[in-house]
């Protein structure tokens, strides 16, 4: 038992040091849950509840810094609130084989375009919002909140690079406004699987601890470092991302 909270407690604060920088902590929190033996239905959970305390945390932190700009995230926090809700019921009755398909081919791009532009995301170039640009911020918001709650991976990713490439935000401010919105997600697909009995508190309540930890390390390194350190982890976490949707299409194939 010990030993088990041992092996998720680390990689838990691993995991939410990387998230807190540039998303993908995922990647790292639920497999150590299904390593320990959480079945499947209740390693969602229970990373959903761990998860859900370090976002808390990182979004306040980045938002007390200055980084957040809650003009427009206020707007698209009720968005991907509801469209959490309803990709997490949807998920329910529909398959998510077509969508890992094409997340594969979505978030594998992203990462090569973000290598291949050097200058992307590296110089705060946002210029003032417009009714147009929080329309399109709430529906991108609406529609990456149910994409989160209907499948996951790569949300992180996803959020940052919009705020890139249509406000021209840089990445740690790109980041501090993503994590906002993804800690929104993440709460409405918490309270349904806790609505269902879905959540081992005896492994999620260490795990949250020891996430909340490292979400304070990687929020305050990420602020201090700033882009520079931001971006070559958002293209390893992206391409990370892709080369395990990958390998699942290969076992399934």
């Amino acid at each position: 038992m010990w030993f088990n909270i041992t092996v998720i407690s680390v990689l838990g604060f691993l995991a939410a040091a990387v998230d807190a920088i540039a998303g993908g902590g995922g990647l790292i929190s639920l497999p150590a849950l299904l390593f320990v033996g959480v079945p499947p239905h209740m390693a969602l959970g229970t990373n959903k509840f761990a998860s859900t305390c370090a976002s808390l945390n990182s979004s306040v932190t980045y938002a007390r810094s200055g980084k957040t700009y809650l003009p427009l995230v206020k707007w698209q926090i009720i968005f991907t609130f509801f469209g959490a809700v309803l990709g997490v019921i949807s998920v329910l009755a529909l398959s998510s084989d077509f969508l890992n398909k094409a997340v594969l081919i979505m978030i594998l791009a992203v990462g090569i375009y973000t290598l291949a532009r050097k200058n992307l995301g590296m110089h705060d170039n946002f210029q003032g919002l417009t009714s147009r640009k929080i329309a399109i911020g709430c529906c991108f918001a609406l529609l990456l909140g149910f994409y989160d709650g209907f499948f996951g991976p790569g949300t992180g990713s996803f959020l940052i690079f919009c705020f890139i490439t249509i406000y021209g935000f840089d990445f740690l401010s790109a980041s501090a406004n993503a994590k906002a919105l993804n800690f929104t997600s993440n709460l409405a697909a918490l309270i349904l699987f806790a609505w269902n009995g879905k959540i081992v508190f005896s492994f999620g309540i260490p795990m949250a601890l020891a996430m909340i930890l490292g979400s304070v390390c990687g929020t305050k390194l990420a602020i201090k470092q700033g882009a520079k350190l931001v971006k070559p982890i958002f293209v390893t976490m992206s391409l990370l991302v892709a080369a395990k949707l990958g390998y699942q299409l290969f076992l399934n194939t």
